[in-house]
């Protein structure tokens, strides 16, 4: 039952990533991959809110599964690297440090937001 619960919340996850992904890319004209950063940043701040969810059907369905099919490393890693090889290296430094600023921010806010569980 508890991988039902993965695939489901992966199954809503997913698609969700790649829409908003598109829809945060096309509204910008800039080599910066704003929509992967937008989903990351999201993902990291409903992980946080979870932090007071203690059901473990909720948190496999919406933390495991919506949230490790919305964020997306492998992607984030991927553009870094293709800027750095661009020569976008400002955007390269940027995008590492960024990220990983802004999801920590964003999980300290979902955790602020969420209270003690």
């Amino acid at each position: 039952m508890n991988w039902l619960l993965v695939a489901l919340g992966a199954a809503v996850g997913a698609p969700l990533r790649y829409l908003t992904d598109r829809a945060v890319q096309s509204r910008h004209d800039s080599v910066f991959p704003w929509g992967t950063f937008t989903v990351n940043v999201v993902g990291s701040f409903v992980l946080g809110l979870l932090t007071g969810v203690t059901s473990a059907q909720a948190q496999l369905l919406l933390g495991t599964g919506l949230c490790g099919a919305l964020t997306t490393y492998s992607t984030f890693s991927y553009e870094t690297l293709k800027l750095y090889e661009g020569g976008a290296r400002g955007y390269a430094v940027l995008n590492a440090g960024g990220s990983l600023a802004a999801g920590l921010a964003a999980v300290w806010l979902g955790t602020a937001v969420a209270g003690p569980p």
